[in-house]
């Protein structure tokens, strides 16, 4: 057995440089977009509905396909596999269908030559949406019931009794804001063809496994048909744990329909508006406690407001895990101090 040095073992006050710090400094580190591209690379750039939510009749790209190096605009219908996306609750269309829930929902992707040239193209792309009635904050989705989820209630000892028998209660609302995870990489995809159907994936992302999944869901192929690389990524903090699987399967549909390797990069404030957020929350409380402050019990209501990836949800469509307005709430109550 062979015992280490025991200067090795010192923890406090010893810095260890970082394994790639030195590649990272020297600019020699390369991130997805730094990779050179394949001869024949395209560039895609999402449509973004800017409906909260409203029945999709048409999408009209006359004006997008005239601007020169446009190659393809892909909806729907270009889906070679499931037209829903891998996630768990199966409900999240990959492009918009027949409907859309909120605002910056992905209907489909521009595909160009230049990756300028496919944004300024996918803003020229009119769509025929009919407007729906949609729910904007969390008071209007408490009293229309519209969850994203079903409450969950937890509860402990029984806190009406407790609130009742306090000498003092006191009531009030608080809201916590949401926060944009702000990766210093944005949300990066590059999707290139292989021989015998098979496919390679770059992609900045914290589940290289749930990329490989969904991709394959969305092809119509296996999972070993799929092989997804990522050496490095900048920053995550939980955006790029689903959310990076978005962009692959965007980006693998496009490739699949045009038939050339796609780099699917979003600027940055169409990743702002497309992908989701730490949740805020609104809490309505009610406490009770005696003279010297100890807690006899708590009622609270939890409202988190999921924000994938904007800012409303709809009253009237079924639920869908990914529109940002739906509201999750949680239900607690609890009674402190010892039982009798």
């Amino acid at each position: 057995m062979t015992h280490l040095p025991s200067q090795s073992l010192a923890a406090h006050g010893d810095s260890p440089m970082h394994e790639s710090a030195r590649a990272q400094i020297a600019g020699a580190a390369p991130y997805i977009d730094d990779l050179p591209e394949v001869r024949g690379t395209l560039h895609g750039a999402p449509i973004l509905s800017r409906q909260a939510h409203g029945k999709l009749l048409g999408v009209d790209s006359t004006e997008a396909l005239r601007l020169p190096g446009v190659r393809a605009v892909i909806l729907a219908a270009d889906v070679p596999g499931d037209p829903m996306l891998a996630a768990f609750a199966g409900d999240e269309p990959v492009f918009a269908i027949d409907t859309v829930q909120h605002v910056g929902q992905v209907i489909g992707l521009v595909i160009a030559d230049d990756v300028m040239v496919a944004r300024r193209a996918a803003r020229l792309v009119k769509m025929n949406i009919d407007p729906l009635p949609a729910v904007l904050n969390v008071a209007e989705a408490l009293a229309a019931q519209s969850y994203v989820l079903p409450p969950v209630t937890v509860k402990r000892g029984d806190a009406q009794r407790a609130l009742a028998q306090a000498p003092h209660t006191l009531s009030g609302t608080l809201e916590v804001g949401g926060q944009e995870h702000f990766y210093l990489e944005g949300q990066i995809a590059y999707v290139l063809p292989q021989e015998q159907n098979q496919w390679l994936v770059h992609s900045s992302t914290q589940h290289p496994g749930e990329v490989q999944h969904w991709v394959a869901h969305a092809l119509g192929l296996d999972n070993h048909a799929v092989r997804v690389e990522c050496r490095r990524l900048g920053g995550g903090f939980g955006g790029k744990e689903t959310q990076a699987g978005h962009l692959a399967v965007w980006a693998a549909v496009a490739a699949a329909k045009v038939k050339r390797p796609v780099k699917l990069r979003l600027d940055r404030d169409d990743d702002f508006m497309v992908t989701g957020k730490r949740h805020p929350f609104s809490y309505s409380y009610t406490v009770g406690f005696d003279d010297t402050g100890r807690l006899c019990g708590l009622q609270l209501t939890m409202a988190a407001q999921p924000t994938t990836p904007t800012f409303c949800r709809t009253l009237k469509s079924p639920p869908t895990a990914a529109s940002s307005t739906h509201k999750a709430t949680r239900r607690f109550a609890a009674l402190a101090g010892p039982k009798a």
